[in-house]
C-alpha cells in the first residue's frame, strides 16, 4: 500500500502509549491532536517563552501538502491557552529530519493567571492536512537538516 498521508509515532515515544490523531466525525476537517505526557503550562510573564506541549507524533504527506496546527476552538476561553505563532506549519520535510525526527509540537501561552496543567492523552489541537502552490519562478533547492524553526538557520 502506497502511504500518501498520515501519522506515526516519532522516536523515542514508541513503548509511551501514544494515540495517533483521528477525526471525530465524517466532516471534520481536523484530527484531533493529544499530550504525549502530563504538562505544565504556566500562567503569563512578559518576556517568557512559549511552553511546547510534547505529541509523540510525526506527519508524512505528498510533495505538495503540509500540515496545518491549529488550536481548538475552546482552548483560549475555557484554558486560556492561545499558540504562540497563532498556526504552525509543519513542511514535508519536517518528517524523519535527523534533529528530532519530525517530533510535533505546540507552541502555548497561558494567557490566565493561574498555571494550566494538560493531562497525557487530552486533545490540546487540531492537524489539517493541506494542499500549497508555488509560484512561476520558484527555485527552492534547500534542504532541511535539523528539527523545530531550521529553515531559517
Amino acid at each position: 500500500m502506497k502511504k500518501n498521508r498520515g501519522f506515526e509515532i516519532a522516536k523515542g515515544f514508541e513503548n509511551k502509549n501514544i494515540n495517533l490523531p483521528v477525526r471525530k466525525t465524517k466532516y471534520s476537517a481536523g484530527y484531533d491532536v493529544e499530550a504525549a505526557e502530563d504538562c505544565i503550562i504556566p500562567a503569563f510573564k512578559p518576556g517568557q517563552a512559549p511552553t511546547f506541549v510534547k505529541t509523540g507524533i510525526k506527519a508524512y504527506m505528498q510533495d505538495d501538502e503540509y500540515l496545518l496546527i491549529c488550536n481548538r476552538s475552546s482552548n483560549p476561553k475555557k484554558k486560556g491557552l492561545v499558540l504562540a505563532n497563532g498556526v504552525g506549519i509543519i513542511d514535508k520535510d519536517y518528517y524523519g529530519n535527523p534533529e528530532n525526527d519530525g517530533h510535533i509540537m505546540f507552541a502555548y501561552f497561558n494567557i490566565k493567571d493561574v498555571d494550566i496543567e494538560i493531562k497525557k492523552g487530552e486533545a490540546i489541537g487540531q492537524a489539517i492536512f493541506q494542499k500549497y502552490l508555488v509560484s512561476d519562478n520558484d527555485n527552492a533547492e534547500g534542504e532541511r537538516l535539523g528539527g523545530f524553526g531550521s529553515t531559517s538557520r
